[in-house]
């Protein structure tokens, strides 16, 4: 793995982890999905300010415009209505291990809908990634029960990741394909986000906003940072690496999450935690480190 995929790397995790906590104050008055529009609405106007500032240019074909809103689809919408879903039944830590299956799910549909042959070090540094991720939450694990709605709270968690690693094939596909990262993002977010104003709509939602600093600033960072950019940058490893690879930066993101929880709300770190960190990073040499020459 090269430098500047590192830093991509970094990057995208550093944000992500910090996303959890933004999160925190978007919840409230506003509905969470309608919270999920705000956020990819946003985020898709400003990419096309963008595009339109370079000069990007902004034509695609109607095949490739179906693959945009595919993408949409899968990524930028239903999924993240899941997961807000998901999380009323499950716990933090159920939901990190769930959601980190991510690379699981990607390695087998890169395999099913692009003939990517199953690579064993992926596949080896992935299981030594979640097993870290379940000695980082061995309490919370411990304590699940399949009884109060459990089950259902999976159900709509492995619904989330399943359409989340279709996104990640589909955004490889489309970088194949000679579709920028940038105008794919802009249009797969425009896309994402009227799909889940239907939805919305459908299901008799409120549009109501907050005007508090709180949730404005977090919805900011939220569309700019935890969508544009980090979007952005784990996309482009999507495209560089393969979805299997590139979908290990998930498995981190609780980690750094935790870090950020440390200083900022006093989590304490366990032995089987410290434990669970030094696999996932073990899981992350594995996935990355190139063979030698």
């Amino acid at each position: 793995m090269d430098f500047q995929s590192i830093v991509v790397e970094l990057i995208t995790v550093l944000i992500w982890g910090s996303t959890w906590i933004a999160i925190k104050f978007q919840l409230g008055h506003v509905d969470p999905m309608v919270s999920v529009i705000y956020r990819f609405g946003l985020a898709s106007a400003v990419l096309f300010v963008f595009c339109k500032a370079l000069g990007l240019s902004l034509k695609f074909s109607l095949k490739e415009h179906l693959f945009m809103a595919l993408l949409g689809v899968c990524l930028f919408s239903i999924n993240y209505w899941l997961i807000y879903q998901a999380e009323i039944y499950l716990t933090s830590g159920i939901a990190a291990v769930v959601f980190s299956s991510l690379v699981f799910f990607n390695i087998a549909n890169n395999a099913l809908f692009r003939g990517v042959a199953v690579n064993p070090k992926t596949l080896i540094g992935a299981l030594v990634g979640i097993f870290g991720i379940c000695l980082i939450y061995m309490r919370e694990i411990s304590s699940f029960s399949l009884a109060d709605q459990g089950v259902k709270g999976l159900i709509l968690a492995l619904s989330s990741v399943m359409l989340g690693s279709l996104g990640n094939i589909t955004s490889a596909r489309n970088t194949k394909a000679q579709i920028p990262v940038i105008q794919a993002n802009a249009f797969g977010m425009a896309y994402g986000t009227l799909s889940l104003v239907a939805v919305a709509l459908c299901m008799g939602k409120t549009f109501d906003f907050s005007f508090s600093l709180p949730y404005i600033g977090s919805l900011v960072f939220l569309s700019l940072f935890g969508s544009i950019v980090a979007f952005g940058t784990y996309l482009t490893l999507t495209g560089t690496m393969g979805a299997d690879k590139a979908s290990y930066a998930i498995t981190v993101v609780p980690v750094v999450a935790l870090i950020i929880s440390t200083f900022a709300e006093g989590y304490v770190w366990t032995i089987p935690a410290l434990a669970g960190l030094g696999f996932v990073l073990a899981g992350n040499i594995i996935v990355l480190a190139r063979k030698p020459a």
